[in-house]
């Protein structure tokens, strides 16, 4: 897009126009605390050299050789930290349109939602995101629009549609029977399982993301009821991994959860009832589980003023305790965690808030860090591109005023965000 439409498409949308690192711009960053999440310590008076979008050097001030004209950025009373990762975000949903509110939006309309809660995903310092499911491939859209500079948001992995089982969690079921709607990510059987899984990658998704349970916020079934089968399983992530995509599966169900990863899943997301034998599985197979154990707050508070089903918010008072206690139990039990929380069930921005339950419920600060840095990075197959401050990464960098890795609630105050070498909040 030619910079004049850039500066239009920012007006109308009266944001700062992005911009993309000039490749031989050398910035200096002087952090007063460094995070080093990779070793689990803090450094102090450290500073970093940017060339372009990639970090070129992490060092000691002292000894810092900082190119003459390079610009300086002085971040010396602050701690430093690389971007945010958030593993399971909804950025085209809107938490205030659930249930029959949510039929009288376009997906059209609701790509456009993406853009604001791209922004504000961005702002609050989670440089990158994996998007798990979208009506439209609105969140490929997003992506795309992102990465050629027309709107400000964070790196993005997508699936576009979430696949699953006719009348299942990933269908719509709030239509009535003379309407003959099915959702075009319902696929049976095997074959017809591999068959979605190749339209979602020919029309963009970075991943696969499959519905092994039902729901909370779906009508017409429960949550700990397994609907696809180990074999459909098998069959989506064979396809899949031959694709080059890994699989996220929905499961909150013990016997889903058992089956998803028996089946060779990347994560389990949710994983709400997992049990002894899942967290064990887990734990042998190297499966990741992405439990969001802070949107069961805003479920409880707002879900009937956001139009939530009676049904969900009463099937969320019985599964949301229970999946914060398994959560410290998979933790305890050596199940390997990467941060998601469900952005688009609360409202986008607020993705840090999550970080105060995973230390009430088992983790130190600087755990819960690297659950959203270099866990999510390694399961995201981006290790090598961000989730540390590390040279040959992207110059994704955040900031905050005290000490995260004592206290990581204050992350919820992120005051300076940099993306690939471009100050975005400052």
């Amino acid at each position: 897009m030619k910079l004049k439409h850039l500066l239009i498409s920012a007006a109308v949308m009266g944001v700062a126009a992005p911009s993309f690192a000039d490749a031989g711009k050398v910035v200096a960053i002087r952090a007063g605390k460094l995070v080093d999440v990779v070793a689990g310590t803090v450094l102090k008076d450290q500073t970093i050299i940017i060339t372009g979008e990639r970090i070129t050097s992490v060092g000691p001030s002292a000894s810092a050789k900082v190119p003459s004209g390079a610009q300086l950025i002085d971040l010396s009373s602050q701690t430093v930290l690389p971007g945010l990762i958030d593993m399971h975000t909804h950025l085209t949903g809107d938490p205030y349109l659930g249930g029959y509110n949510a039929l009288g939006v376009s997906d059209t309309r609701a790509a456009l939602y993406g853009v604001r809660a791209a922004r504000k995903t961005l702002e609050a310092g989670f440089t990158t995101v994996r998007n798990v499911g979208a009506g439209g491939f609105g969140d490929v859209a997003l992506r795309d629009a992102i990465n050629d500079g027309d709107f400000i948001g964070p790196r993005m992995r997508t699936a576009g549609y979430a696949i699953g089982i006719q009348g299942g969690h990933c269908d719509e079921n709030l239509l009535p029977a003379d309407m003959k709607f099915t959702s075009r990510g319902v696929a049976d059987g095997p074959w017809e399982a591999r068959a979605k899984v190749r339209e979602m990658a020919k029309y963009g998704a970075d991943v696969i993301k499959i519905c092994a349970s039902g729901g909370v916020l779906s009508k017409g079934d429960e949550p700990g009821a397994q609907q696809y089968t180990l074999e459909e399983m098998q069959a989506i992530v064979g396809e899949a991994h031959k694709l080059g995509r890994k699989v996220a599966a929905h499961a909150h169900g013990t016997s889903s959860i058992r089956d998803a990863i028996l089946a060779g899943v990347d994560s389990i997301e949710h994983a709400s009832l997992i049990d002894d034998e899942g967290i064990k599985l887990a734990r042998e197979k190297g499966t990741y589980l992405v439990m969001d154990i802070y949107n069961d707050d805003f479920i409880l508070q707002e879900g009937e003023k956001a139009g939530m089903l009676p049904e969900s918010i009463a099937k969320e008072k019985v599964i949301g305790q229970l999946q914060r206690d398994n959560f410290r139990k998979a933790f305890t039990g050596g199940a390997k965690m990467a941060f998601g929380t469900d952005s688009g069930v609360y409202p986008h921005g607020d993705n840090a808030k999550q970080f105060a339950y995973m230390i009430r419920y088992g983790m130190t600060s600087m755990q819960a860090i690297q659950a959203a840095t270099i866990n999510a990075a390694d399961l995201l197959g981006w290790k090598d591109r961000v989730g540390s401050l590390t040279a040959g990464k992207y110059a994704d960098i955040i900031a905050v005023k005290g000490d995260p890795a004592e206290n990581a609630t204050e992350l919820t105050k992120v005051t300076f965000v940099m993306k690939g070498g471009e100050v975005i909040r400052k």
